[in-house]
């Protein structure tokens, strides 16, 4: 039995990378059609109808407020800064390269534990942090003096330093607030999230919504699959296999989000690039090996959201 379980919690890990990988294919397309900040602001909207539906489902009790400033910070920095940077650098940067560095997280996460939790860094955590930092220079290419490209890859990149602190945030909520349960925590940053991103997405001009088959196939995507399907896979994930295992889909995603970008948006990274890219995803690959106590066990308690 438990081999079956085992298989099917596989199974559902390979399913999360591809919804999760694919998705920033379709935040990249959805461009064509929307403005950054709104489209984020109704995928928030539609994420929460969902995830509100999934808690009346569970249970009454389940749609209880999580605590309150923890909740808006984590939606500040990770839906909001995290999804909604991400978004923007979109405008002008491929899938891929933004994926790549909005998953820098775990080298922000190292960082900020051993300024504010007093986490010690290992050795190789130092050497981890240097070949990415190796890496992201080279993805960023300042030298080629693109101000576009600058400017997506800074979001990328900053996108990424959001993401690291919402976890930071959480580690310390779950240290005050041990019983909080995920999936209303998921709703909860959701829905301040969806209201944060309204008021940005009316305070700043952009084109209007071109209302194309595309930008409601993205929404629902986002809402069903990327936000509902994908949460409760790595709930069940989570649940069924150790957090290393699991955590592997950490690395998975935004690698396949450089494959899946190549082959389907024709975005070549080239060798310098393609170069940064292979030392960051090397030096995830020490940090997810060399400190599953205090990065996986996080990525596992602040993936609300990704997609």
């Amino acid at each position: 039995m438990n081999s079956k379980l085992n298989m099917a919690a596989l199974g559902g890990l390979v399913l999360l990378t591809a919804i999760w990988s694919y998705s920033w294919i379709v935040m990249k397309q959805v461009m064509l059609y929307a403005g950054a900040f709104e489209f984020t602001a109704l995928r928030c909207l539609c994420g929460s109808l969902v995830l509100l539906l999934v808690q009346c489902l569970r249970g009454r009790r389940y749609l209880k407020p999580t605590p309150f400033r923890y909740t808006l910070a984590i939606a500040l920095f990770q839906t909001c800064g995290m999804v909604g940077l991400a978004q923007w650098a979109l405008i002008s940067g491929g899938a891929g390269k933004v994926a790549i560095l909005s998953y820098t997280m775990p080298f922000w996460v190292v960082i900020f534990a051993a300024l504010f939790l007093g986490e010690r860094m290992r050795k190789l955590h130092y050497l981890a942090v240097g070949v990415a930092a190796c890496g992201l220079l080279l993805v960023i290419e300042p030298w080629q003096l693109h101000l576009d490209s600058m400017k997506s890859a800074l979001l990328g990149m900053a996108s990424g330093i959001c993401w690291g602190i919402s976890a930071i945030i959480a580690k310390r909520m779950y240290a005050r607030h041990p019983a909080v349960d995920l999936m209303s925590l998921t709703t909860w940053q959701m829905i301040y999230a969806t209201l944060v991103m309204a008021l940005v997405a009316a305070l700043v001009p952009e084109r209007p919504i071109d209302w194309q088959p595309y930008v409601f196939g993205a929404l629902a995507y986002s809402a069903i699959f990327a936000t509902a399907l994908a949460w409760s896979l790595w709930l069940f994930v989570l649940k069924k296999l150790p957090a290393g295992i699991a955590g592997l889909s950490t690395l998975a995603v935004p690698v396949s989000g450089v494959l899946l970008s190549w082959w389907l948006l024709g975005e070549n990274p080239g060798p310098v690039e393609g170069s940064g890219i292979a030392l960051i995803v090397l030096a995830l690959i020490v940090i997810s090996r060399k400190g599953k106590r205090s990065v996986v066990s996080v990525v596992g308690e602040t993936r609300v959201k990704q997609g």
